[in-house]
């Protein structure tokens, strides 16, 4: 439903940042969703996990804001990966190539354990 205010939470998985993403993402979450990255960041993995499972909506500044989180994590040589896609937004993620640049999973333990980023 639109309207409901970005957040992100941060923990580590097997030694990999992953950020749970809940509500919009759009404009407005520009300054969160930087800071969340730079905690799953902060103890340097090799892998960032993206949980879109609780993501309501995503408009074309939000695929903006993700492609600037995948250009900076390529810069950093850390790989981002994803999962809790509904299938709308996995559509668009191909329609627009996000998922040439991260890989898609199925869930959690499929993103984490991945042995070929993609």
């Amino acid at each position: 439903m639109p309207g409901a205010e970005f957040g992100a939470e941060v923990r580590s998985h097997d030694s990999t940042g992953v950020i749970d993403l809940r509500g919009e993402i759009n404009l407005g979450a520009d300054q969160a969703l930087l800071a969340a990255y730079e905690r799953a960041a902060q103890d340097d993995p090799r892998t960032v996990v993206l949980n879109f499972a609780s993501v309501d909506y995503i408009n074309s500044t939000g695929i903006a804001l993700i492609v600037g989180l995948l250009a900076r994590a390529r810069k950093e040589h850390r790989t981002v990966r994803a999962f809790g896609l509904s299938e709308h937004y996995r559509q668009i993620f191909a329609i627009t190539r996000l998922s040439d640049f991260m890989g898609i999973y199925a869930d959690e333990d499929s993103a984490v354990t991945a042995t070929v980023s993609t």
